[in-house]
C-alpha cells in the first residue's frame, strides 16, 4: 500500500489513508504537528480521527522531545463496555 504525502509541512507527513476521508480537524491538526521544529516526520494510519492533544491514528517521530499527549491517545478506541450482573468475590 502506498501513502499520500500532506502538503504544507515542514516534516513530511505520510498518509496511509485516503485524503479525502480525513476529516478537515484532523488534517489542521496532522499539519501543525508536521510543521513542530522538533519532528522529523508523521505516519497517519487509515483509523485517522481528531484527537485530543494528537491525532488518534498517528505515529509522531521526533528529534530530542517527548509529548506525552502523543502517547495513549488511541487506548479504547472503538471499544464498548456491556453491563454485567456479577460482583466480585470476597474473602
Amino acid at each position: 500500500m502506498t501513502y499520500t504525502l500532506l502538503p504544507g509541512t515542514r516534516a513530511p507527513v505520510k498518509a496511509w489513508a485516503d485524503p479525502w476521508s480525513i476529516e478537515p480537524e484532523a488534517a489542521r491538526q496532522l499539519r501543525n504537528i508536521g510543521s513542530l521544529k522538533w519532528v522529523e516526520g508523521v505516519a497517519v494510519m487509515p483509523d485517522v480521527d481528531f484527537g485530543k492533544g494528537a491525532t488518534v491514528g498517528s505515529v509522531i517521530a521526533m528529534r530530542q522531545a517527548l509529548a506525552p499527549a502523543a502517547v495513549g491517545v488511541d487506548i479504547g478506541c472503538g471499544m464498548s463496555a456491556r453491563a454485567r450482573n456479577e460482583r466480585p468475590h470476597s474473602r
